[in-house]
């Protein structure tokens, strides 16, 4: 239409909009690409969520849009743009140790434990009791070989909160990894007589019976794993060892022929599913006993 004006002289002069006019322009343009990134991400179309949240933060800045483009981030597996994204945040929340908690489970998903530990301090500096802080700090302590003050955060973290039940598992897997076998066995009997039929406090009985040369005792918990889980790797793998040096020829290749089962269809599958595990567990701060 405007051509035709111009072609037979009528048209006139477009009007240069106002100051006014354009902050109402980008309010409404922002408001739509906030709308539809929080629509996209809630169906899982995370790709063009991040195009949303990118160019409504390229209009004015926001904080809840800049926390959903960390979360957008996350679902694509870029780690390092997520973590940029919650540095921000806690440039303008220096104290939400929700962001340095995020920001650590990040770190912990990356492998990047010295990115970890300095989250973890920033959550510590808001408030040194912080149960999860220190739960995690000794996760990142662990990434870098640093058993003494991993045992040091855990046992911390266990006085503060006496049914911690994560950190009595984790210290005594750190016992247990460095030969300390009394106090993993502590950790553990505290674990059994809480939580009987958990996976992984039975795995850790098992693992120091079979430190301590148990054979019987180790294959007795090792069986409670499986009759838990009959989809353990890692108690399968140790009882057919275990079996076979008892003399248990049937009963070892029982297991290994198990075992041989679920490595097949785990390759067959691909290991996408135990990514994106990792990545839940990690980014939820971490809760192996689902307590």
């Amino acid at each position: 239409m405007n051509f035709f004006k111009k072609l037979f002289g009528v048209a006139k002069e477009e009007k240069t909009p106002t100051v006014e006019e354009l902050q109402r322009a980008d309010e409404k343009n922002f408001d739509i690409l906030k709308f539809d990134g929080v629509k996209a991400l809630k169906i899982n179309s995370v790709g063009y969520a991040i195009e949303c949240f990118t160019h409504a933060l390229n209009i004015k800045e926001d904080l809840e849009v800049r926390d959903y483009l960390s979360q957008a981030y996350v679902g694509v597996g870029d780690y390092n743009n997520a973590y940029q994204q919650l540095e921000k945040l806690a440039q303008a929340q220096p104290d939400n140790i929700g962001i340095f908690l995020r920001m650590a489970g990040i770190a912990y998903v990356m492998e990047n434990y010295v990115l970890m530990s300095a989250s973890c301090e920033k959550a510590l500096l808001v408030d040194s009791k912080s149960v999860e802080a220190l739960f995690l700090y000794a996760k990142a302590c662990i990434g870098t070989d640093d058993i003494t003050n991993a045992v040091a955060m855990l046992t911390k973290a266990i006085a503060l909160n006496e049914e911690y039940a994560e950190a009595y598992l984790l210290r005594g897997e750190v016992y247990l990894s460095d030969g300390n076998l009394d106090d993993a066995d502590n950790d553990a009997a505290y674990l059994l007589n809480n939580y009987p039929d958990n996976e992984e406090a039975l795995m850790l009985k098992a693992n120091i019976e079979n430190k301590r040369g148990n054979a019987e005792q180790a294959m007795e918990y090792y069986g409670k794993v499986i009759d838990v889980n009959p989809f353990s790797k890692e108690a399968l793998e140790n009882r057919a060892l275990l079996r076979k040096q008892a003399g248990d020829a049937e009963g070892a290749k029982s297991d290994e022929e198990r075992l041989n089962e679920i490595l097949s269809r785990e390759q067959e599958e691909g290991d996408q599913q135990g990514i994106e595990s990792k990545v839940k567990e990690s980014y939820n701060n971490i809760n192996p006993l689902g307590i």
